[in-house]
């Protein structure tokens, strides 16, 4: 009858450890799921200011194009239109994009400022060259 009694002893010792496991992979779940939630928020924001900065570099690189290019010739605008089609992504697939697809605008936001820069340097050498 010894055995029986010791089995019944560890019933409330083994229902403990698995209370226990259950808590511990419960809270290593949340902390995931906090951490991918602040990827993709951090994500996102890196996304919008990168899409702030082009918008700030094409506003005030506007008038410059315009100025040698004049205003038939205007990338400015494509530049902006095409900045507004990213931001109305995000709003729509901000959420439900994966981190690389997120990455991936980012990295086409940065892309298009250094190309505006580009555009900006070839300005400037032609101001020069006139000057």
């Amino acid at each position: 009858m010894a055995p029986v009694l010791q089995t019944w002893a560890m019933t409330p010792s083994l229902i403990v450890l698995l209370v226990a496991v259950a808590a511990a992979g419960g809270v290593w779940l949340a902390w995931n799921v906090v951490r991918r939630s602040q990827r993709r928020q951090r994500a996102i924001r890196d996304l919008l200011d990168a899409a702030d900065g082009l918008e700030a570099s094409l506003r005030s690189a506007r008038v410059e194009i315009e100025a040698v290019a004049g205003d038939h010739v205007n990338p400015v605008r494509a530049a902006m239109a095409d900045l507004l089609r990213q931001r109305m992504w995000l709003q729509e697939h901000g959420q439900s994009a994966s981190l690389q697809q997120l990455a991936d605008v980012r990295a086409s936001l940065e892309a298009a400022r250094g190309n505006l820069q580009g555009q900006l340097n070839r300005v400037e050498q032609a101001r020069t060259a006139d000057a």
